[in-house]
């Protein structure tokens, strides 16, 4: 992936305004084309970026037992719609053979994933595979929970509706104590 055209972007948010009957050339419009093309450089800058590689920090640790990082805020675009969904993401895992990770590693895979054309689905399930690639834990369970403003500001209008979808992998798959564990710490 390149980066990002910014004259291109300016150009189709020009055509966008005049499209629903805009005036581009509107004092409150001018620079509009150019703040959205900013924007969309922000928001999509994981596009470039590769989770897997916030997980190669890793510590040689003596713990075999439950991590968890919980309420990781996000902000996605939904790829359908091209507008915003936000939430957080609670993402756990069990590491094997003291390798650990950074507790701000795991926040910077949920970033690095959530900044690009999405679906709340891929994130979940991207996330717990980065990690089961890179660190190979006992278990990992990733749980997103998020608000689409596709749901809620077009369409069906439904303010306040949340999604939530998981990842499970390893240990969590067969273990539902393990799995309860997770769930009640991230309820809490």
């Amino acid at each position: 992936m390149g980066q990002v055209d910014l004259k291109k972007i300016e150009h189709a948010v020009t055509l966008i305004l005049e499209a629903i009957g805009e005036d581009p050339s509107r004092e409150g419009l001018l620079d509009t084309p150019k703040r959205v093309a900013k924007m969309y450089e922000e928001v999509f800058s994981g596009l470039n970026e590769d989770p897997a590689e916030h997980f190669k920090t890793i510590f040689g640790e003596k713990h075999e037992e439950l991590v968890l990082v919980k309420d990781i805020s996000f902000f996605s675009m939904c790829e359908h719609h091209l507008v915003p969904f936000f939430g957080q993401a609670h993402v756990a895992y069990i590491p094997k053979g003291g390798k650990v990770t950074g507790l701000s590693k795991l926040a910077r895979a949920v970033e690095a994933v959530a900044k690009r054309p999405q679906l709340q689905e891929r994130i979940t399930s991207s996330i717990a595979d980065s990690i089961v690639h890179s660190l190979e834990p006992y278990g990992v369970m990733v749980v997103v929970e998020a608000e689409h403003m596709c749901m809620t500001m077009r369409g069906v209008k439904k303010p306040g509706a949340k999604t939530v979808t998981s990842a499970v992998r390893g240990v969590f798959l067969k273990d539902e104590a393990a799995r309860a564990e997770v769930l009640s710490l991230i309820k809490r």
